[in-house]
């Protein structure tokens, strides 16, 4: 069962620099998904002028894509989210570009505010919404890339999953 603390028996790995290796042209280990994120994430010349925000669902841009993964950017306006979901047997990193998050898990609750990151593995269970009063951006790497998004009724473990839904990415 994944948890909020997998990173924390050794470490964690992105707190540690120096041990990220440069982003190869295509990631194939965690450790280069999040460089990967990050390199995106510091160049917004790649990001920046693609966003847009709708006030009646969340925006989303499939940014790239590479062998068995890719990238997604997402808008959310005050108020949406993404409900409780997983994302399959995909794992991912989520990074904050601009504005602030919050994700909910069966663990607790989260402020994500731009640049936070968080990396996780199939079947965690999450929800992403913003709680607060201006719009918020999001890069989104998924590995494999995303074919399910099963999505949870309020306060449900991956193992009380209901079927999987579109694949949008959601969080």
């Amino acid at each position: 069962m994944n948890s909020d603390s997998d990173l924390q028996i050794a470490g964690d790995i992105l707190e540690v620099p120096h041990l990220l290796q440069p982003p190869r042209e295509h990631p194939a280990t965690v450790a280069e998904f999040v460089g990967l994120a990050r390199s995106i994430a510091s160049d917004r010349s790649q990001w920046e002028h693609l966003v847009q925000y709708d006030a009646t669902t969340r925006w989303y841009h499939r940014l790239r894509t590479g062998p068995g993964y890719e990238v997604w950017l997402l808008s959310w306006v005050p108020g949406q989210g993404s409900g409780p979901h997983d994302h399959g047997r995909s794992s991912g990193v989520l990074t904050v570009l601009e504005g602030t998050l919050t994700e909910r898990t069966e663990r607790g609750t989260r402020a994500l505010g731009a640049g936070a990151e968080r990396v996780f593995a199939p079947g965690y269970v999450h929800e992403v919404v913003n709680d607060a009063l201006e719009p918020a951006v999001s890069l989104h790497v998924y590995y494999p890339a995303l074919t399910e998004m099963p999505m949870h009724a309020v306060g449900c473990s991956a193992s009380a999953a209901q079927g999987p839904v579109d694949a949008v990415p959601t969080g």
